[in-house]
């Protein structure tokens, strides 16, 4: 995909490609597009998700919903475009460093709240991309899978991290060595996701979830993810002098001011994220 350039602030859409990326008010809505691969990820995709991200950022976004085009999210890495041809095999690490590695650190970091809508499967570094997002609805359909041990590899994108902060290590470990399909609603029960429903509902329940969100504070929203994701390595006192510190920062900002006045006039608030 040629690169496009973005005028400060203004929106962009890119619907060709392996990437498409279509705006719903504040809401940027980004769709994985290779649905005959199951939207597994090339090198080319991957740059067209980078340069997707870059647009979002760059025209203003204030909730980002992820999903997937076909009849799956995301079935990871396409075998297809790595080298088997002995002794020149691909080197799994530079392909993590270069591509997976940044994508699930992006995702982290980005000051707006990402939404996962997780449609069928979503396996290997397809789960733990979906699972790096900050909220993740599933059609009842869908199914999570760390595929990594199927052919001799450990979890990556975040997988070995992510799982046993949100299942505990025994879970963890289990859905890890045996590779074994874990149900959206089994994902919903044992709180790696935060709702499974119905296939028909997902798509305009994971957008009205993204279009709340985007309607909230979100300097307050990109300070929860900082703090919460800080969580898992901080110890307490860090974590409560960082609370200390963006809690005097947003007690600044426009929308606390916002926040409080519209308690104070028993009205709905008006964020602007400022």
């Amino acid at each position: 995909m040629p690169p496009m350039p973005t005028p400060a602030g203004q929106p962009v859409s890119i619907d060709t490609g392996p990437i498409l990326l279509q705006w719903q008010g504040p809401v940027a809505v980004i769709t994985l597009n290779r649905p005959d691969k199951l939207n597994s990820f090339t090198r080319e995709m991957h740059k067209a998700l980078q340069q997707a991200l870059d647009h979002v950022e760059a025209g203003g976004a204030r909730a980002l919903l992820l999903t997937g085009a076909g009849r799956g999210f995301c079935a990871g890495q396409d075998l297809a475009d790595l080298d088997f041809t002995p002794g020149q095999m691909a080197d799994l690490g530079e392909l993590i460093d270069t591509w997976f590695n940044p994508l699930i650190r992006r995702l982290q970091a980005l000051p707006l709240p990402v939404v996962a809508a997780v449609n069928g499967t979503a396996a290997g570094a397809g789960a733990n991309l979906a699972l790096a997002c900050d909220m993740v609805l599933a059609a009842r359909s869908a199914n999570f899978i760390q595929a990594f041990v199927k052919i001799g590899l450990v979890p990556d994108s975040g997988g070995t991290w992510l799982l046993p902060k949100r299942i505990g290590m025994a879970r963890a470990l289990g859905l890890a060595m045996t590779g074994e399909r874990l149900s959206a609603e089994e994902a919903e029960k044992w709180g790696l996701i935060w709702e499974a429903m119905d296939d028909p509902l997902l798509p305009e329940q994971a957008l009205a979830l993204a279009t709340h969100l985007a309607a909230q504070p979100t300097r307050a929203l990109a300070a929860i993810k900082r703090a919460m994701y800080a969580s898992g390595t901080a110890s307490l006192d860090a974590q409560l002098d960082l609370e200390r510190d963006l809690q005097r920062d947003l007690g600044q900002s426009a929308d606390y001011a916002e926040g409080v006045n519209a308690f104070l006039e028993k009205r709905a608030a008006r964020f602007t994220g400022k």
